[in-house]
């Protein structure tokens, strides 16, 4: 799938949620890893589900991780932590600023493979930054779809629901300890409350 090349590369794993993100992250993480290279996984401090320093898909499947600040200057532990790993993974990437496009940048000018996972669209279905960015700069992205959980098609949207209802859509983007939940659903059945 992906060429030797004596340069690095940004990859771009994205999709709603539960369309196997993190999962593909991790297969790609243990590939690299039976060829013998050398892996750093990075994630935001904002994102603690499946434990402080761990990335963890929805099936159960772990992986060690440096937590770095989503903010400022603090993404930049991302390239300051490493200890000449060649290939560096950033999990939720939608949880960090835009700060997270130019350390992406700089690590593949470094000659490292670049592996980012993260939803591409908020719970609004509009572009969730910095993804869309990491998008059209990556040399190989991946778009991945889940299954409606109204009608059992193919799934590209979050649906995010507060007490069972469709969330408001003057919702903040991101709601920190709110009772929500969230539901992969397809175009015809993602839907906003407006009231």
């Amino acid at each position: 799938m992906h060429a030797i090349t004596r340069s690095g590369w940004i990859e771009v794993i994205t999709g709603s949620m539960f369309s196997g993100k993190t999962e593909e992250l991790l297969r790609r993480l243990r590939r690299a890893e039976i060829a013998e290279q050398e892996v750093a996984v990075f994630k935001p401090d904002v994102d603690d589900r499946y434990g402080e320093a761990t990335i963890g898909s929805h099936n159960g499947r772990q992986w060690e991780a440096h937590v770095v600040d989503a903010e400022g200057e603090g993404i930049w532990d991302i390239y300051d932590k490493l200890d000449g790993e060649k290939v560096v993974a950033v999990d939720e990437a939608n949880f960090f600023s835009t700060e997270l496009v130019d350390v992406c940048e700089a690590l593949a000018a470094d000659g490292r493979r670049v592996i980012v996972s993260g939803t591409d669209q908020t719970f609004r279905a509009e572009p969730f930054e910095p993804v869309p960015q990491l998008i059209a700069l990556a040399e190989y992205v991946d778009k991945l779809r889940a299954i409606c959980t109204v009608c059992g098609e193919p799934a590209t949207r979050n649906q995010r629901l507060i007490e069972g209802k469709p969330a408001h859509v003057d919702d903040p983007t991101i709601l920190v300890g709110a009772e929500e939940s969230y539901e992969a659903r397809c175009r015809n059945c993602h839907t906003l409350r407006t009231d």
